[in-house]
């Protein structure tokens, strides 16, 4: 939950980007009552704008009573991903379960540091920003490859390839290496684009 001088928002996280209808309906609920605004993030979150501090606690227990998780420090990052597998005619595989199975990988982690982003795309075009994110995986017909250290913001960079043809297994391993080495090497938040030329990163571009 953050603040402005608006009030707060709250950030109810969607795996996959997938939004049920009762936690919708729920949404607009709150929203109509509270007069707030709604914000589809760039990472495929709702979140709730212009809460007053006085009622944000309320909204929470609502929508927290039909499972909804919200942003907040120390949660591994949800995937950014595309539709995917059948509902677009270019996907290879279904990107919301491959998403799902990540983070079933770390749902016992305890906490993550900050900050990078994962995405998952379903083929070579990459509509989820894989080139541009902090851990990518772009499905092709031969397999997967897994880019790392790209970027957005002022200073943009694109990711380095470090694997391809890789079957789903090698690249479940690869994700939890790199987040285990981000973790070793980082303090504060780091984005991963400043890890790549450490001498012990695990991996070379390919």
């Amino acid at each position: 939950m953050s603040t402005s001088s608006t009030g707060v928002s709250i950030t109810v996280l969607l795996p996959a980007g997938r939004l049920p209808i009762d936690l919708m309906e729920a949404i607009q609920e709150q929203a109509t009552k509270y007069n707030l605004g709604i914000y589809c993030s760039l990472m495929q979150n709702i979140r709730l704008i212009n809460v007053p501090d006085d009622v944000a606690g309320k909204v929470r227990d609502e929508l927290a009573l039909l499972g909804a998780t919200f942003k907040g420090p120390g949660k591994f990052p949800l995937p950014r991903i595309c539709v995917g597998k059948p509902h677009c005619s270019f996907g290879l595989v279904d990107t919301e379960k491959l998403s799902n199975e990540l983070l079933a990988r770390f749902e016992n982690r305890e906490k993550t540091k900050a900050k990078f982003k994962i995405s998952i795309a379903g083929c070579t075009v990459g509509c989820s920003w894989t080139k541009n994110t902090d851990i990518a995986i772009m499905a092709s017909r031969v397999g997967y490859s897994v880019y790392v250290g790209g970027k957005g913001g002022m200073v943009p960079r694109t990711g380095i390839r470090i694997i391809k043809m890789a079957n789903k297994q090698e690249v479940l391993d690869i994700v939890e290496q790199l987040v285990e080495f981000h973790d070793l090497k980082t303090k504060s938040k780091q984005r991963m684009s400043k890890l790549i030329n450490d001498p012990e990163f695990p991996f070379s571009e390919v």
